[in-house]
């Protein structure tokens, strides 16, 4: 019996990750990425610790901003600040911080669930 979830014509989902990049629906990546149910875009941020409020703008610019925000921080799980966790929860989305391997499948279920997400991915070797 084939358990893999249908994915809806259109939708991205992170297909692969390592090597220091992604593959999101067919498209390979070599940058950290913010990936949407609708659209894939790569991302400037490339260090966790230099993490601002300003640098996750295009997840606030979305047409529908998501109501849960993964941050895929890179191979380990780092602490983010109570302060940057307030000031992202008051523009909207609930954030969960993890690997980049977890919030990577974390994304693709929240996805075909139709749950609004996005995902900003830091890559791993």
């Amino acid at each position: 019996m084939d358990v893999t979830p249908l994915v809806p014509e259109g939708r991205q989902i992170v297909e692969t990750y390592g090597d220091g990049g992604f593959r999101v629906s067919g498209v390979a990546y070599t940058t950290p990425i913010i990936v949407f149910p609708e659209h894939c875009l790569s991302w400037p941020e490339g260090d966790i610790d230099l993490l601002s409020i300003e640098l996750l703008d295009p997840v606030f610019a979305a047409e529908e901003v998501p109501e849960i925000l993964l941050l895929g921080c890179g191979e380990t799980t780092v602490f983010m600040s109570p302060l940057l966790r307030a000031k992202i929860r008051e523009r909207g989305p609930v954030v969960d911080v993890m690997n980049t391997g977890a919030a990577c499948r974390t994304y693709n279920v929240l996805m075909t669930e139709a749950r609004r997400v996005a995902a900003a991915l830091l890559p791993v070797a």
